[in-house]
């Protein structure tokens, strides 16, 4: 079921009613979440909740067990049980063809054929979220972090929490679990806030990603019919449209989390104008790059076992973030993009270069942030080129193109940025686009939505109905239109 469909526009109405005037004990709460859930998810392909299911069970198991153990030995193989499920599952389904086709592609460089056949697999939507969502839970017992729950219940809702299922935030056990213990009371602000910030995410998913969407597709699915500045363009809309779709999906499930009472984490704070990658990655996707420092980076030893050790560490956790997002080289390569200056970052940071002492990092001057700023969003749109292609082959297309065939003299042209759509059309979603970066400044300087709130009740409904008039208004729909989010696919 999609956030932006007429289903989940009578899904979600009727959850919420039932949760607040009907279900007022806690047990009937999380059944009724439960079924929901399990709804929400089984309306895309009921046979796939199976594998929630076993997954839930095996971790709820494990975990219980795992307390009880009295030797490392019987700690390990208890953990070896849930990593093998859960990681199992997700190989299987996402990566079986990736290894055969890998594996055939290496026995060609030996000049042997071997006669190519891939698997007809369906990749459950949403099994890389909750799969690490719920190997967090397994992992802190073992870790001595945190205490199994008993209740069951309260568990396999966690687990399979309808606005964060498919497409995170990817929530730790120790966070969100002891929310399904305890009873909420209504509250009105939390409720409007909530709701305001679904709004929001609409907006971004309707108005600007599933527009920028039109062309970014165009360019990218045939990048032999254009060169130059359409390429540009393409990469540019396409930097917005996976931030607008992944972080206006985050928003919606936050928003529609905290009408029910509970709080999901943060998990994009304004990326883009990040003055470093490094700060990028504490802004981009939060709850996946936690996750892989506290389960990756750090178990391999972190920064603390060299220099040398730590640049290693770096660039397994971007590479294996790479292959998380799909299964394909050009994903590896993306990943591998990131780790490599992430590596650079790093070693300029340690051996204490004089001019990295007074660049982005330190410096005040409003200039040089703007430059830096501008250089790392150049670097992640170079790096996104490679996440966005069908195949290598397309973008080294791209990028060759970008630095071969440009040419001024197209940016007069109308035909430039007339693909998908008219003139006014892309004006007016660069107008948008303009638009989300100047709220998300004020965002961070004034904290719009108490902002909102403090308003007098003329302006905050005038308010909401802008939002309201300008998805309906000027959202993207009809047939031939990408709908899903996009880290649906992973």
């Amino acid at each position: 079921m999609l956030f932006n469909s007429i289903d989940f526009a009578l899904f979600f109405p009727i959850v919420f009613i039932l949760y607040w005037m009907v279900a007022k004990k806690l047990q009937l709460r999380n059944a009724l979440i439960l079924v929901a859930s399990y709804v929400f998810y089984g309306w895309w392909d009921w046979r796939f909740l199976l594998l929630i299911v076993i997954s839930s069970a095996v971790d709820y198991v494990v975990g219980q067990q795992l307390i009880k153990a009295q030797s490392n030995a019987q700690r390990k193989w208890l953990l070896g049980v849930s990593l093998l499920v859960n990681l199992g599952f997700l190989c299987y389904f996402k990566y079986a063809n990736f290894f055969i086709e890998t594996f055939i592609d290496g026995f060609r460089l030996f000049g042997m054929q071997l006669e190519s056949t891939t698997l007809n697999i369906i990749l459950p939507v949403g099994i890389s979220f909750y799969t690490f969502q719920t190997l967090s839970y397994t992992i802190d017992i073992y870790n001595k972090k945190l205490q199994p729950t008993k209740d069951a219940l309260a568990f396999f809702s966690f687990v399979a929490f309808f606005p964060q299922l498919v497409a995170g935030p990817i929530e730790r056990a120790a966070h969100l679990l002891p929310q399904f213990h305890k009873t909420y009371t209504f509250n009105y602000n939390r409720v409007r806030s909530g709701l305001l910030l679904m709004a929001f995410g609409l907006f971004k998913k309707m108005v600007i990603a599933d527009r920028a969407a039109i062309y970014a597709n165009e360019v990218f699915n045939s990048p032999e019919a254009y060169n130059g500045v359409p390429y540009l363009i393409g990469i540019f809309l396409f930097a917005f449209q996976i931030y607008c779709d992944f972080s206006g999906y985050s928003d919606i499930a936050i928003g529609a989390a905290r009408t029910m009472g509970f709080d999901l984490m943060k998990n994009f704070d304004s990326p883009y104008f990040s003055r470093s990658l490094t700060e990028f990655w504490r802004r981009w996707h939060i709850s996946l790059s936690t996750w892989f420092r506290d389960y990756v980076y750090i178990p391999l030893g972190g920064s603390k076992k060299g220099r040398f050790r730590t640049y290693a560490n770096l660039f397994i956790v971007f590479v294996v973030s790479g292959l998380w997002h799909g299964a394909a080289i050009t994903f590896v390569v993306w990943g591998a993009i990131h780790g490599i200056v992430l590596m650079v970052e790093k070693a300029l940071y340690s051996a204490k270069q004089p001019l990295y002492k007074k660049s982005y990092l330190i410096t005040q001057n409003w200039l040089a942030r703007l430059l830096s700023a501008i250089m790392i969003f150049s670097i992640v749109c170079l790096a996104w080129i490679f996440f966005r292609a069908n195949s290598m082959g397309d973008a080294i297309l791209i990028l060759k193109g970008v630095f071969t065939t440009f040419n001024w003299d197209q940016i007069t042209l109308l035909e430039t940025y007339k693909i998908g759509f008219t003139g006014i059309e892309f004006w007016v979603l660069l107008g948008f686009i303009a638009l989300l970066c100047v709220a998300e400044i004020m965002h961070k300087r004034f904290n719009l939505f108490r902002l909102m709130q403090k308003q007098p009740i003329v302006i905050r409904w005038s308010s909401y109905l802008v939002i309201v008039f300008t998805i309906i208004v000027f959202g993207v729909y009809g047939t031939g239109i990408p709908k899903e989010f996009i880290y649906f696919q992973f």
